[in-house]
């Protein structure tokens, strides 16, 4: 106990280095020495925790990337320009659970608090990459932007920046649709990461024939546009009845616990699950992620609905869904499987004590490393009952790897899952069961996860020492008990569809779309006739 106390000193007074002597470290030019060190650092990481570091280029391959890196360090360079030396090459280990992130300067909590009083125009913005192009495919506070092509942020071409993006993020394996859909969904945080703190930026946009530049600022949150100030009404507000008050407060407490049963993002005022019925024979579940709230009740509700009305086709729509939980997509899964499975295999790791490695690593909160310091003596003996060697390898058995038994209601219809190139990690893990068991019929393009799994599970984070650099990785294979040939590609669509930005434009979703003529031409359903728009 006395040595638990000690290093929770001790990471207490590691974390409170002051912001005035973080951000002088980070601006600094760094010597060429700190930094070859830092890259030693970070391939001795890799080489000591990745499980598959060699998975898709050879030891001698990474050994020479990293050396000619270290070489192309001859003079003192920020921690930005570090960066950008250094993500492409942890980007050639080609595991998409992989990131580098440049440190940025920090705020007092004084600056913290008057920023948060604010939004960031750019940031309201969701983009899309189609057609060689950056679009407005969304905005929160300006609608007249959506479908607008950018032309140029801040002077530069998206093309450029799009490039350069590309070379500093990673994928699994060989594929290549990841790159695309990972950039169109992250713009804004690979903008970030790229260009810091920006207080405007101007963009040139153009809407059909109309070329016209906007300088995006950072706004009050609270300051509403004329247009939508309503004036002053001087009628007196009555005040609610004492049953008023107390249906209004039933209904908020319903609509919460609706919010948490269905993963409501309050940012962007849409839910994680959804689920419902286009037609009497035709239920559609779009799953955003798996990673918020309890699923059970979602699930278990929608499927009890799917066998009460007969209902003969499901869509599962896991477009730019970047993964999550295990547990969740095997709880989906056992309404989806027809036979008993094993739904994972054991997880290779490199050490007996994977969830230590990663609480107590230097990049970890510091929270995070004071409660496991605490339940270090449960966490390890947890670890080493769930760790066991095979031939000199380490695997971790998570309870999804033993067979499992499909639900008494699962579904027995068809099945057609939505994918692309954004379908990662965890979608992919489920993706590959249902297709290696021939369980659906997939529509889209390539997932960027890949078929025969991918190094995640938990993941460490680990700042390296002069830099401040931060690297991800991930410390167990979570894989399917399938595989396919060649290795380093995702899942392949039955029918392979891309949507253009003139389907965006006209509202279109030729992959739906797709589905729907498919189930239209099959006769052999009368559907049961008792689903009317039923869904949540």
């Amino acid at each position: 106990m006395r040595h638990i106390l000690l290093l929770v000193s001790l990471l207490l007074i590691v974390s409170c280095k002051s912001v005035e002597k973080y951000n002088a470290q980070v601006t600094s030019l760094h010597s060429v020495a700190d930094l070859q060190d830092d890259v030693d650092a970070i391939y001795k990481q890799l080489r000591k925790h990745h499980p598959r570091l060699y998975q898709y280029s050879s030891k001698e391959t990474l050994d020479f990337k990293f050396d000619s890196l270290k070489n192309t360090i001859v003079k003192p360079i920020t921690s930005q320009e570090f960066y950008e030396k250094l993500a492409p090459v942890v980007r050639e280990v080609r595991q998409g659970h992989i990131s580098v992130v440049p440190p940025k300067e920090k705020f007092t909590k004084a600056e913290r608090k008057a920023l948060n009083k604010k939004k960031f125009e750019l940031y309201e913005l969701d983009f899309e990459y189609l057609d060689d192009a950056l679009w407005v495919a969304g905005a929160r506070t300006d609608s007249a932007l959506i479908g607008s092509e950018v032309l140029k942020i801040d002077g530069e071409y998206p093309a450029d920046l799009i490039t350069k993006y590309q070379n500093q993020i990673a994928s699994d394996g060989y594929n290549t649709t990841l790159y695309n859909r990972a950039i169109s969904k992250g713009f804004t945080r690979l903008y970030y990461r790229d260009k810091g703190f920006l207080d405007s930026v101007p963009l040139t946009f153009k809407l059909r024939d109309s070329v016209f530049t906007r300088v995006l600022k950072r706004v009050d949150k609270n300051k509403k546009s004329d247009s939508v100030q309503k004036p002053k009404d001087s009628t007196t507000v009555k005040p609610l009845t004492k049953t008023e008050r107390k249906a209004a407060k039933v209904a908020q407490k319903e609509k919460r616990k609706l919010n948490k049963k269905l993963g409501y993002n309050p940012s962007r005022k849409e839910y994680i699950r959804n689920f419902n019925y286009l037609n009497d024979a035709v239920a559609i579940m779009k799953i955003r992620g798996f990673s918020d709230g309890p699923y059970k009740e979602f699930y278990n509700e929608s499927f009890e609905k799917l066998d009460s009305l007969d209902t003969p086709y499901l869509i599962l729509d896991l477009r730019d869904n970047g993964g999550g939980r295990i547990g969740e997509i095997e709880y989906l899964f056992s309404y989806l499987a027809q036979e008993p499975y094993q739904f994972i295999n054991k997880s290779e790791v490199t050490t007996r004590v994977p969830f230590m490695t990663f609480a107590m690593a230097n990049g970890s909160p510091t929270g995070l490393k004071i409660v496991s310091a605490i339940l270090s003596p449960i966490i390890v003996t947890h670890n080493l009952l769930k760790t066991q060697k095979v031939n000199d390898t380490l695997y971790y058995k998570f309870k999804y790897s033993k067979i499992r038994q499909p639900k008494d209601n699962n579904f027995k219809g068809q099945v057609y899952v939505l994918i692309n190139g954004n379908s990662f990690s965890a979608s992919s893990i489920i993706s590959t069961n249902l297709k290696a068991l021939n369980l659906a019929t997939f529509v889209g393009e390539e997932t960027g996860g890949a078929y025969n799994g991918t190094v995640a599970g938990i993941c460490k984070y680990y700042t390296l020492p002069n830099s401040l650099v931060k690297i991800r990785f991930g410390l167990m294979q979570i894989e399917s008990p399938y595989k396919t040939e060649p290795d380093g590609y995702g899942i392949k669509p039955d029918v392979y569809i891309v949507p253009t930005h003139e389907d965006r434009l006209n509202g279109k979703d030729p992959e739906l779309e797709w589905i729907l003529m498919d189930i239209e031409k099959d006769k052999s359903y009368s559907g049961s006739g008792k689903a009317n728009q039923i869904g949540y």
